[in-house]
């Protein structure tokens, strides 16, 4: 099964991608983990790649489409592979149509975990790190044994700058844009599977297993 994995900051596509995987045996292949093997693999173009990461420069698609090419070609994707991460623009998923006919494959379901911009605004501000030992935590979904302290060794917990309010919003609205002409695109072609995000993990869970099983 060939999947793309959609949504935004804080709809639990990390959780989910676990749970896809422990099911169907596919692998979870992200942007950063496709990069990273091929910088590690000293590959042509992840030495490309590195050469404008290093510069803090985006990678042109060229490049990118030729790292997917390589990972997908890899023998742990011969069952299918969970892309997420990846195509972020149109250009990017009409190339990756294109890598997957040479290849002789298609994408099965596009599934995007659709949660309320209102409820990532909370999840995202409610979390709060551990300056100390890095222990994350949330003041309603997971909060400490004692309001605003570590559990582990007691340090102060501090909200980072990009989990305030202002910040998130603003990255929600980047995503927003970039997110909704993909979610047309695969809309169009009958790829995209929505799912309620704004439940319990495990009924999230239930409901892509019952979509892409039909």
């Amino acid at each position: 099964m060939n999947l793309i994995l959609m949504g935004l900051p804080g709809a639990g596509k990390g959780t989910q991608a676990k749970e896809i995987n422990k099911k169907y045996n596919i692998p979870h292949i992200s942007t950063g983990d496709m990069f990273r093997l091929a910088i590690k693999e000293g590959t042509e173009l992840g030495n490309k790649a590195k050469a404008y990461m290093d510069e803090g420069n985006l990678v042109p698609d060229e490049v990118t489409i030729g790292i997917v090419r390589e990972r997908l070609s890899k023998d742990d994707c011969s069952n299918g592979f969970l892309l997420d991460g990846f195509p972020r623009t149109i250009a990017q998923a009409e190339a990756l149509q294109e890598l997957l006919a040479d290849m002789n494959e298609s994408i099965d379901y596009v599934i995007h975990v659709d949660v309320p911009e209102e409820k990532l605004v909370e999840r995202l501000t409610g979390r709060r790190i551990c300056p100390t030992c890095g222990a994350t935590y949330h003041v309603k979904y997971n909060p400490p044994k004692i309001e605003g302290k570590c559990d582990n060794d007691g340090s102060e917990l501090i909200q980072r700058d990009d989990d305030k309010p202002e910040t998130v919003k603003n990255r929600l609205a980047v995503n927003i844009e970039q997110t909704k002409p993909l979610l047309n695109f695969y809309e169009d072609k009958g790829y995209l599977v929505s799912v309620n995000g704004d439940q319990d993990i495990n009924q999230v869970f239930e409901d892509i297993r019952t979509k892409i099983e039909k």
